[in-house]
């Protein structure tokens, strides 16, 4: 009798072991998905931010290449 009072203290502890193991596994998946939902907000305000100046660096392009179009153009006029 004295065997499985023993045996059932032993499991009912390795039972709490697993509960507290459990409790920590997933507060370390809950501190991970918090962090990665940082990490992706992070990156898609940079995303964002990096299309904005794409667009405006590819306008300042347009800009400098339709001047310079015109320039060629009045100095093809003077020049004929």
């Amino acid at each position: 009798m004295k065997f499985f009072q023993y045996r059932v203290r032993e499991l009912e502890e390795k039972v709490e072991q697993l509960r507290l193991s459990r409790r920590v596994l997933m507060n370390l998946v809950e501190k991970l998905e918090k962090e990665k939902t940082g990490v992706l907000a992070r990156l898609e305000r940079e995303n964002r931010r990096l299309h904005r100046d794409n667009n405006k660096y590819a306008r300042r392009l347009l800009k400098k290449n339709s001047q310079l179009v015109e320039l060629q153009s009045k100095l093809n006029d003077y020049s004929h």
